[in-house]
């Protein structure tokens, strides 16, 4: 059985999500009770993005081609706010949604256009 923990571990663990209206209770609840699954879960995601040359800018685009692919709603809004702030234009999200179309299929494509349009009038 996993541990519990305290709602200030959650707290502390949210501090590296810069709008925190934006964790799904899904992700709040997982990280609470499997908080070591979820350091992982971040640890690996940093030695992957140190592992390569691909800066921070373009995996965020990379990241969200490939939750396009996935049709996961979560991972396209999660990384349309990340690519945002890691300094992607407007217009080079748009892209990376429109890029998409091609491999991921018309339906995805604008599945994601949707999501990623909500992200992008919250976000302006």
């Amino acid at each position: 059985m996993p541990k519990k923990v305290k709602a200030t571990e959650i707290k502390e663990r949210k501090k590296t999500v810069k709008d925190l209206e934006y964790l799904p209770n899904i992700y709040t609840g997982f990280t609470g009770q499997y908080p070591e699954v979820a350091r992982a879960l971040d640890n690996l995601a940093e030695i992957c993005q140190k592992s390569g040359p691909l800066d921070k800018k373009t995996a965020e685009l990379f990241k969200l081609g490939v939750a396009i692919g996935v049709n996961s709603e979560g991972s396209v809004r999660s990384h349309a706010r990340r690519a945002l702030e890691e300094g992607n234009s407007i217009d080079e999200i748009r892209h990376a949604v429109l890029l998409s179309m091609i491999t991921a299929g018309y339906p995805h494509a604008m599945a994601a256009y949707k999501w990623v349009e909500e992200v992008l009038k919250k976000n302006p």
